[in-house]
């Protein structure tokens, strides 16, 4: 499955990457309003493509394919082609491939591929999860290495919020930590910066769907991190009606988390 998983990633990367460099590329809005390129629409026809011929028997839930958004399932594949459309559009560079499988509810493979930054994160076969360094071929693996959340010090915590969604009830809730720095970033990636050690929390009071999470949450379990609700505190489960999300917050373990 995962090298399905990356490859599929990596072509589709390729694709995104050549519409990205263009002089100019169409952006239109989807019935929600939310923006849409033809990168995003080329990389879901790629991915939908390839999981469809590997995994027949799988449901597929995808971004761009609203008819697979009335199903409902607890173990299924998730994808979104491109996250992070507006840092595309902005030419941000903040933007990434993701592909998950979920089993009963919970996201236990997946990949998470950033082209324009050159990183590419996913779990293994044993769900351990890695990042690996480029140059990235489908068809070839390089270099792997293990991935691993940081030891927070909750006197001065890492803290990475959105980049394109930020307001001041995420200010608010991260005033209530001591941090030693703040940092935005677009997409999944901030998953994948708290599954590295390069951030210690990752809350998120916003609108996202489970194709936005699901990747990223993989890549941050099988590095030994979490992702819980906002009010509850509980484990954040997938197959919910609409595939849609509550507020969350993703961390490391030993961060003394806050109330809502």
């Amino acid at each position: 499955m995962m090298r399905v998983f990356r490859a599929a990633a990596i072509e589709a990367g390729e694709r995104i990457m050549q519409v990205y460099d263009a002089d100019d590329f169409e952006v239109k809005s989807k019935s929600d309003a939310s923006p849409v390129t033809e990168a995003d629409e080329a990389a879901d026809a790629l991915i939908s493509t390839r999981l469809r011929a590997a995994f027949p028997d799988l449901p597929l839930v995808t971004e761009e394919q609203a008819d697979s958004h009335g199903q409902a399932v607890s173990s299924f594949l998730i994808v979104d082609p491109l996250d992070g459309t507006k840092e595309f559009i902005q030419r941000r560079g903040d933007f990434t491939v993701n592909i998950a499988w979920v089993e009963n509810g919970v996201p236990v493979r997946g990949v998470v591929y950033a082209p324009a930054q050159g990183r590419l994160f996913y779990t293994d076969a044993t769900g351990q999860s890695v990042e690996e360094t480029g140059p990235f071929g489908p068809d070839v693996i390089g270099s792997v290495t293990p991935i691993r959340v940081g030891k927070p010090d909750n006197a001065a915590l890492y803290v990475v919020a959105s980049k394109s969604h930020r307001d001041a009830a995420t200010d608010a809730y991260i005033s209530k930590y001591a941090t030693a720095d703040m940092k935005s970033a677009g997409s999944s990636l901030k998953f994948c910066l708290v599954a590295t050690g390069e951030a210690d929390l990752y809350p998120r009071l916003g609108r996202t769907m489970e194709w936005d999470t699901a990747a990223g949450d993989a890549v941050l379990r099988g590095a030994g991190g979490h992702v819980i609700g906002f009010e509850d505190h509980q484990p954040f489960t997938y197959g919910k009606p609409g595939f849609a999300n509550g507020f969350f917050i993703a961390h490391a373990p030993g961060v003394d988390l806050k109330p809502a």
